[in-house]
């Protein structure tokens, strides 16, 4: 990015926030647009216009006020706050204001009943510079959520349902006539229904059993409702979608770009139901080739205003769980009209590039089209052509009822397409994108969905051919719309700069095993970033500091304002490649083919308030899918009591230090009351624990031999014995 670019992400991310805190700094002194725009080291005219638009927006809302014409001052604060509640496992709590730099603490006496994700009003009672200020809550403006997850407790004529979530102080009171079918012991939704003034306890009743702890659906679904999540799809959108006209009708193939012609193949994981993504090939006469990016339209058949769009939206994503998907389109669609399978014609969103022999991209077309998929790889059968340039292909494949000799042009497009990726690979790592090649920790399962081993997933060229077009038509799109003289809404797949405490501490950490970052600047952070995690490849450490790294990195999101995408090093990014799996991209099909028609821009705020939930939905189904790792991880080692594995320390608490195994990525916990031969205290200064009579020392990054303790599926939790250190 270049340096203007880097500035406008440091405020864009939270603009409200940074006039705010400039205006806070000098409170009484007035500010005009100009004069905030430097301070904020923009000079741009689009960034100019934004500040213009959002002081009008915060004096509309009060939070500053005009004092002469075009200057503005921050209005005198009565100390009350919008904000979210943040609750902690120990039961009190940190209030997160928008305006205010720090988050504020609220103790459990002053939560007032608010949950965790609440959104509240707070009023701060104790302001501190040095430490958190403190705050209670004066008034719940909006519940994140009225259903919870726990395990029925029945009395004579009441139970309560037990919390599954930790961070859910309180269990939830239910009268003997609200439990329905439940049993006790049962693993329960139940609804939140008030909390009477002078009550212990909030109010509910059970509008869902779920089964008994322990059991794997009992379980599974659990993490769904958790989450708030469906795990199926209502009978009147199953008969919406069922009843869709799925054929291929020659007067819409008269609107489309017909490229069923054009050599078609797409490349996916051995197990893919889906098919939503595939690549075209073609050589031109100019000696340039033709790639085109194609991506099943799903736009075509979910129709705003539908029942099936209000579906879509609401999920917003689909959720890989660790047995099963729980899809965002039902299966009519995923699964049949928008997958592009082999053999069979289908209607596509496409991006249509012409690329030189420097792999410069010299023209671009964007819309609708007819693709025909000519053949089907997994990542395997492609990665053996790119490796030994031969692969089992049929030596003639039928393309439109015509039978053509394409082996050699298929291994050729591949071949191709593969030194074309590795050169774009290579250009984003020199312009500074980090290469986050996680191993992904996968389970063999029986019949049952029990597991009987692990397997480790990672990339290989195959992957990352598919990948750099997919970023490819990402980038581009967004580019093409972006860049248009007159700014139209659109949605960006924004990533902000790392946190700089969080590189620090990272360095830290991983100084622990002998590496180290550079933090000097953006660059220097980005390539020292990626020789670290390049270095502790294969390494028992790999995991453990691929993680931690992640973590460092700001969260993406989804936004109408673009701040560019740092991880990927792209000043403009979106997504347009996952229709069937993502809302988003779904609307950015539509609009870009909204602006294609020549129409006028959509409204902002509409789009802020979907991408806001689209964001929310995919953080829900991310901590669905952890938890459902974590679940098969326990279970896994259920079966491995007697077992004693090697394990590295990955991390080291006041309480206890955390063991992942290092030949199948299972973590649990040896606590520091369970350690036999002596007390041992937290020395956090150096990641620690050290005995107090031996001095035995045990630090993060160690090797150690564990067994398993306990495992308990309910609540997810591995518990080790530490056997002893590797060398002993």
């Amino acid at each position: 990015m270049s340096k203007k670019k880097k500035n406008k992400s440091q405020y864009q991310g939270n603009l409200s926030k940074s006039i705010l805190d400039i205006l806070r700094k000098d409170a009484g002194k007035t500010f005009n647009y100009k004069q905030i725009a430097a301070k904020l080291g923009v000079n741009d005219a689009r960034s100019r216009n934004n500040i213009i638009k959002k002081l009008a927006q915060l004096a509309a809302k009060k939070q500053i006020e005009e004092d002469g014409r075009g200057k503005f001052k921050i209005a005198k604060s009565n100390d009350y706050y919008r904000a979210v509640i943040d609750m902690t496992t120990k039961g009190y709590a940190y209030a997160m204001v928008d305006e205010l730099e720090d988050d504020v603490f609220i103790s459990a006496r002053d939560l007032n009943t608010a949950f965790n994700g609440d959104e509240v009003e707070i009023y701060i009672y104790n302001r501190r510079r040095s430490k958190k200020s403190e705050g209670e809550v004066t008034k719940i403006v909006k519940r994140k959520r009225t259903e919870f997850v726990g395990v029925l407790e029945m009395q004579k004529d009441f139970g309560f349902v037990v919390m599954s979530d930790p961070k859910m102080y309180t269990d939830i009171f239910v009268q003997k006539n609200k439990m329905g079918e439940a049993k006790d012991g049962d693993k329960v939704v139940v609804e939140l229904e008030e909390w009477p003034e002078k009550a212990d306890s909030p109010f509910g009743n059970i509008v869902q059993v779920l089964g008994k702890p322990g059991e794997h659906h009992t379980e599974i679904h659990s993490i769904l409702a958790q989450y708030g999540l469906p795990h199926e799809f209502p009978e009147e959108i199953e008969e919406f979608a069922n009843k869709i006209d799925t054929s291929i009708k020659p007067d819409e193939i008269k609107k489309r770009r017909d490229m069923r012609d054009v050599l078609t193949l797409t490349i996916d994981p051995a197990d893919a139901k889906d098919f939503d993504d595939a690549l075209s090939f073609q050589k031109l006469e100019n000696g340039n080739v033709e790639v085109g990016v194609h991506i099943a339209d799903v736009s075509y058949y979910v129709q705003p205003g539908t029942i099936l769009d209000d579906e879509a939206y609401e999920r917003a994503t689909s959720v890989y769980l660790v047995d099963r998907v729980v899809p965002m389109l039902p299966e009519v669609l995923s699964n049949n009209a928008c997958s592009l399978r082999p053999n069979e014609e289908k209607y596509t969103f496409s991006a249509v590039f012409e690329i030189d022999k420097n792999n410069k991209v010299v023209n671009e077309w964007y819309g609708r089209t007819v693709t025909y998929s000519d053949a089907r790889f997994a990542y395997e059968e492609a990665q053996q052509i790119i490796e030994t340039g031969k692969g089992d292909i049929p030596e003639e494949i039928s393309i439109q009822d015509k039978a053509y000799t394409v082996k050699d042009e298929i291994v050729e497009a591949i071949l191709t397409m593969d030194k074309m990726a590795k050169k774009m690979r290579s250009v984003r790592m020199r312009q500074g994108a980090i290469s986050f090649d996680k191993v992904e920790v996968k389970f063999q399962l029986d019949e049952e969905n029990d597991p009987v081993g692990v397997y480790f997933k990672t990339a290989k060229d195959a992957n990352k051919l598919i990948e750099e077009f997919m970023l490819l038509a990402n980038r581009k799109v967004a580019e093409f719309i972006g860049k248009q003289e007159q700014k139209k809404t659109f949605i960006y797949r924004c990533h902000d700069e790392p946190d700089e405490e969080k590189l620090v501490s990272l360095n830290n950490l991983v100084s622990r095993f002998g590496h180290g970052l550079n933090l000097k600047n953006r660059k220097t952070v980005s390539s020292s970033l990626n020789q670290l995690l390049k270095d502790v490849q294969g390494k028992k450490e790999q995991n453990l500091v691929d993680t931690l790294a992640i973590r460092t990195m700001s969260k993406a999101y989804y936004g109408t304002e673009n701040i560019g995408h740092y991880g990927l090093a792209f000043d403009y990014y979106s997504h347009f490649t996952s229709p069937i799996r993502r809302y988003p991209d779904v609307m950015v099909h539509r609009l870009l083919q909204r602006y294609l028609d020549g129409k006028d821009s959509a409204k902002e705020e509409e789009y802020d308030e979907k991408c806001h939930h689209s964001s929310e939905m995919e953080n829900l189904s991310s901590n669905a899918e952890r938890d459902s790792l974590k679940y098969m991880q326990v279970k896994f080692m259920q079966d491995h009591q007697d077992k004693e594995f090697l394990g590295v320390i990955s991390g080291v608490t006041d309480f206890g230090i955390f063991v992942e195994v290092i030949e199948n990525k299972c973590e649990g916990m040896i606590r520091l009351r369970d350690i036999e031969g002596d007390h041992y205290d937290f020395d956090a200064d150096n990641y620690a624990i050290v005995g107090r009579k031996t001095k035995k020392v045990y630090q993060l990054g160690d090797e150690v031999i564990v067994k398993v303790k306990n495992a308990d599926l309910v609540k997810k939790h591995l518990d080790f014995t530490l056997i002893g250190k590797k060398e002993e």
